[in-house]
């Protein structure tokens, strides 16, 4: 497999806190991978390295695309087009949804003035498109407060694509949704993939994750206690191991509970 991301014995220390240990994690240029793990289990701070915003330990690597990359930061991580969409969506409720889509990269024309005629009709393209908003009681300039927590989401991912995104983080993004908004979230997941690019979905629930990751990793108190390739392992077994890593931390050789094993890469 072609990776996009590689990360080799990531570990980071918060005074006396270990919040990772020796994690080894990749994803692959055209992968949806499933994160699951508890609070506290490290997801957070693992995505936050990725993304920038702290960085690992001495020791660990950060490999994108094949090359090993030094000093590590938000600019970079946004160089490599890595973006995420955190749970608060990171939406202006106030603001049209035009100006969300553009909000810090917005259109300007050649003598530097905004061209919102541009913005509009680029959003407007995008909602019949990528969105999938057909109603006309939505239109480019509606206001995001108006829009359901799934109609957000979908700016939000939308937004990372149009921008060329190469891989997207998705923290929780079916926390809050109904039933119908987290089936319309999931096929947004789905279009990253049809659309050539990669994603890290992060989220608590199982059966949000194995619908539309390819592997999903599980990490637990800061290590990586096991990843499961789906098309190896049915909903119901992965339920069963994801039950066992919950109690004991690890899972052995024959997929297992075993207290104090090291975890495995694969299982």
């Amino acid at each position: 497999m072609d990776y996009f991301l590689q990360m080799r014995n990531i570990s980071k220390t918060f005074g006396e806190v270990k919040a990772l240990r020796n994690v080894n994690f990749e994803v692959g240029t055209n992968e949806i991978v499933g994160l699951l793990g508890d609070n506290g289990a490290g997801k957070s701070t693992l995505i936050k390295i990725i993304m920038g915003y702290h960085r690992p330990d001495p020791g660990g690597e950060i490999i994108l695309k094949g090359k090993k990359v030094e000093d590590w930061s938000v600019e970079k991580a946004r160089s490599y087009g890595i973006e995420a969409v955190y749970q608060e969506r990171a939406l202006a409720d106030l603001q049209p949804l035009w100006r969300n889509i553009f909000m810090g990269r917005e259109i300007t024309n050649r003598f530097g003035v905004l061209d919102v005629k541009k913005m509009r009709e680029e959003t407007d393209r995008l909602m019949r498109t990528t969105m999938g908003f057909t109603s006309a009681a939505i239109s480019a300039d509606s206001l995001v407060r108006n829009m359901s927590g799934g109609e957000r989401q979908g700016v939000a991912i939308t937004r990372a694509l149009y921008f060329q995104a190469e891989m997207i983080i998705l923290d929780e993004p079916t926390m809050g949704l109904s039933l119908s908004e987290t089936k319309k979230c999931l096929e947004f997941v789905e279009d990253i993939k049809k659309a050539g690019k990669c994603c890290i979905f992060i989220d608590h629930n199982i059966y949000h994750v194995y619908p539309v990751a390819d592997r999903i990793v599980v990490i637990d108190r800061g290590m990586v206690a096991g990843q499961f390739y789906k098309n190896q392992v049915s909903l119901e077994e992965l339920t069963a191991r994801l039950y066992l890593v919950a109690q004991t931390g690890r899972l052995n050789s024959n997929g297992e509970a075993g207290a104090g094993e090291e975890p495995r890469g694969e299982l």
